[in-house]
């Protein structure tokens, strides 16, 4: 495809203020209207000051893009496991270290703390964060059980800090433009939506002695983690109500089993899941760890054409419609976004099977899903600037915490539902 049809991921974030400028773009994302310039040049010579706890793979993974944010400086660092401490001390000398995130919190140097310990550590560690005056950065998802994860947004709701989570698709450019796309009638009414996450490798860490089994390897265990529906699930089911324009599922239903991984864990290696929304669309997730070749995908289904969110390609359900969809994308990259844009289809009537579709944004590094920690050009470094903004700011960067709520609780009623194999009904609200 020829490159003045598409956009780069850099040009893409330069032209974000005008893009999230719209009436009708801020109400899919509005999020994105801290991203501007505008917004940039009032941290011009501003740092967050910043402590992160748990210095594991994820950790390190946000201290990477940290180190490269001209907005950011890591003061403080705390793990309870030394040589995760030690690894992230090489890369900053000057952070001071601390064992007990207690003794983190009541460091008056820092305004900003990012939480990357296993999943039933996020509510107490975010609860403790929030009272202790900092603005708060916690990996998704959110929390363990409903309970959790409802204690954790009312000590936000109650208090004056920020609160953000790891979504980092919020931020990403091909998924950001996409949900544009949709909103602007692309692919014609949304009519399902379909998630799987395939690996082939048993998750688990090396330990270097058996006491220490459940410290590292807590994702295999339920009592510290919920498997496949909050480590993968997270992230794609927040999809289906980006696409449905802020709708909810109302019921879920699902089956997992130890399939082939049989070594001791307690969490599945398999899951399937159905979610069902109100207007009878259906969101489908499904993860298997013992076998990758279709690896990760993500799609939203139209009347009229489908969006791969993985690759960044649209496909239409007739083959000849460049006419059409080149004008959309045109508008686009010259940041004049019309919500009559595919008002009336100029696409041709003819067979979709072998359609191969085009890429809406350039350059893009198609992630597999096989990194358990994150991958390049995913959004966690934009995401992470946005965090250093928000400390900068003290401004709540608007509906994120709803984004995360909703990805988080289906997520978990999707767990329960594979594990008693039942349909689990979705409250239709937020708790606040």
């Amino acid at each position: 495809m020829d490159n003045d049809k598409t956009m780069t991921r850099k040009g893409f974030f330069e032209n974000l203020g005008a893009l999230a400028g719209g009436a009708a773009a801020l109400s899919v994302f509005p999020w994105l209207s801290a991203c501007t310039p505008e917004k940039e040049k009032e941290m011009s010579g501003e740092v967050a000051r910043l402590g992160i706890i748990g210095t594991g793979s994820r950790g390190l993974f946000h201290i990477a893009n940290l180190l490269m944010d001209p907005n950011a400086r890591i003061v403080a660092l705390c793990d309870i496991y030394e040589p995760h401490l030690d690894d992230a001390s090489a890369l900053i000398p000057d952070a001071k270290r601390y064992s007990d995130y207690h003794k983190l919190l009541e460091d008056k140097d820092v305004q900003g703390v990012i939480i990357c310990t296993p999943l039933y550590l996020h509510a107490q560690m975010t609860i403790d964060s929030i009272a202790a005056g900092k603005h708060t950065f916690v990996e998704k998802a959110m929390a363990w059980s409903p309970e959790q994860l409802n204690a954790m947004c009312s000590a936000w709701k109650q208090s004056d800090r920020v609160l953000m989570v790891g979504q980092q698709r919020l931020y990403d450019p091909k998924y950001v433009k996409a949900m544009d796309m949709i909103h602007n009638g692309a692919i014609g009414q949304v009519v399902g939506i379909r998630n799987y996450w395939y690996r082939n490798n048993d998750w688990r860490r090396e330990v270097p002695s058996p006491g220490l089994e459940r410290q590292i390897n807590w994702r295999l265990y339920k009592d510290y983690s919920r498997g496949l529906m909050t480590e993968l699930a997270c992230h794609q089911l927040a999809n289906g109500g980006w696409a449905m324009g802020g709708i909810q599922p109302e019921s879920v239903c699902g089956n997992g089993s130890i399939l082939f991984w049989k070594d001791g864990r307690e969490v599945f290696d398999n899951v399937s899941a159905i979610y069902q929304y109100p207007n009878g669309v259906t969101m489908t997730f499904q993860s298997i760890i013992s076998n990758k070749h279709f690896g990760m995908g993500e799609q939203i289904l139209g009347s009229e054409g489908t969006i791969d969110l993985v690759t960044g390609v649209i496909y239409s359900e007739a083959g000849n419609y460049r006419s059409g969809i080149e004008k959309l994308l045109k508008q686009i990259e010259t940041n004049l976004l019309s919500s009559s844009a595919f008002a009336g289809t100029s696409w041709a009537t003819e067979g979709a099977a072998n359609e191969k579709g085009i890429r809406y944004i350039a350059n893009v590094t198609v992630n597999d899903g096989a990194s358990s920690t994150g991958a390049s050009g995913d959004g966690s470094a934009e995401l992470m600037h946005a965090f250093c903004q928000a400390v900068i700011t003290g401004k709540q960067p608007e509906k994120i915490v709803e984004e995360a709520y909703w990805s988080t609780l289906l997520a978990l009623l999707g767990e329960q539902a594979t594990r008693e194999r039942t349909m689990v009904e979705i409250p239709g609200e937020l708790p606040w």
